[in-house]
């Protein structure tokens, strides 16, 4: 995974959990449920660079 994509995935998980905190504070459920759609992005994105990443050092000659 580059650093770039490392970064903007932080920065979306980061993003859905300030929105989910404030969509608690708010009572805003449909801001809670952006932001935890937001973090479960992110955490799709990380496996799927994982994968692609542990499949690179398999097949290294």
């Amino acid at each position: 995974m580059s650093a770039s994509d490392k970064i903007r995935n932080a920065a979306q998980d980061l993003t859905g959990k300030a929105k989910e905190a404030l969509g608690k504070t708010t009572n805003d459920d449909s801001l809670v449920a952006e932001g935890k759609g937001d973090q479960a992005g992110a955490h799709v994105k990380k496996a799927g660079e994982n994968v692609k990443d542990a499949a690179k050092d398999t097949f290294k000659e």
